[in-house]
């Protein structure tokens, strides 16, 4: 297992691009990624519990901390929400630079633990042309050892999230499925945001079509359409699949990212076709993970379908414009 110490050096750099923030991309600053005419805030950040793994990223030259749930729970704080993470990290080396970087995160670390079980979760990727990335995740990791104890399930109830994040590769395995449901079956109020993200290997499709089936807010990428629509029966067109998927398990909102073609969103009854943002890509780790947390921030907002679209495309573009899941402004 690579550690700060021995290997790619680590990037700690955990601040936030916001897609507010006008962006550098070789090195000139980019207009694209500053959002227009959405002044709009929340009346009040929403409460998320992000359900999910903590890891760090190895690629050739370097080693970030990463994790889909971890790259979310930051984009959304630093968009004025209050995100609390559920996930574990080790006692090793690698542990203790997270959790240094995850506070200096200004994350709320309430339901963060550690454990001596298993190692700090590591991923290898390997960049590839557009937005092709593949990932080789070590498992057993530390966020497989996560516990939730009746004490922490009363904290979670009493906090009252209003939402709950959750992806594919931490419910992949039985006892991480099962917490996540205890999590779920105890927040009935809660709206679960659903980021399929599917990784070689832990995607299952019964697992997938389960999660599908109880989420309320769905997001995933045009390949993972390709995979997940046919075991669904539903169509294969974007609006078609986000309308069925709608009609027959109740989503709220429903979206495909397409890439440098943008996304197709639909919430409510709105649905929009929106562009993608011109941007140089340098790094797409991470683009889906603040696309999400710009989805989350404009349906918490009320915003209607077109300007949530454009406002997380550009949450997205920002991030893939930059080295990095979690860039420095």
């Amino acid at each position: 297992m690579p550690t700060p110490a021995a290997g790619p050096p680590v990037d700690t750099r955990r601040a936030v691009l916001l897609p507010s923030d006008p962006a550098r991309v070789d090195g000139t600053l980019s207009e694209n990624l500053s959002v227009q005419n959405v002044t709009t805030r929340p009346a009040a950040g929403a409460r998320a519990l992000v359900v999910g793994e903590i890891l760090w990223d190895v690629f050739s030259d370097t080693t970030r901390l990463g994790g889909a749930a971890l790259n979310f729970a930051a984009h959304l704080k630093r968009l004025g929400h209050d995100p609390r993470i559920v996930s574990a990290i080790g006692t090793d080396v690698l542990g203790q630079a997270a959790g240094a970087a995850i506070t200096s995160l200004g994350l709320d670390t309430t339901f963060l633990q550690t454990t001596g079980r298993f190692g700090t979760g590591t991923a290898s990727v390997r960049l590839g042309p557009g937005d092709h990335t593949s990932f080789v995740i070590d498992r057993p990791a530390a966020y497989d050892a996560v516990e939730i104890t009746e004490a922490i399930l009363r904290q979670v109830v009493e906090w009252a999230p209003t939402w709950c994040y959750y992806g594919t590769l931490f419910p992949s395995s039985s006892c991480n499925r099962q917490l996540l449901q205890q999590l779920l079956d105890a927040l009935p109020r809660a709206r679960r945001f659903y980021d399929v993200n599917l990784r070689p290997g832990f995607d299952s499709p019964e697992l997938v079509s389960d999660l599908l089936r109880a989420s309320h807010v769905v997001k995933l990428n045009e390949r993972e359409l390709a995979e997940v629509h046919r075991p669904l029966e539903l169509p294969a067109d974007p609006e078609a699949f986000c309308r069925a998927g709608s009609a027959r398990y109740g989503w709220r909102a429903a979206c495909v990212t397409l890439g440098a073609r943008g996304c197709a969103l639909l919430a409510g009854d709105d649905f929009v076709g929106a562009p993608g943002i011109p941007v140089t890509v340098v790094d797409t780790v991470g683009a889906g993970d603040a696309f999400a947390a710009g989805f989350v921030h404009g349906l918490a907002s009320e915003w209607p379908a077109a300007t949530i679209a454009d406002f997380a495309n550009r949450a997205g573009a920002a991030v893939a414009a930059v080295r990095g899941a979690i860039p420095a402004r």
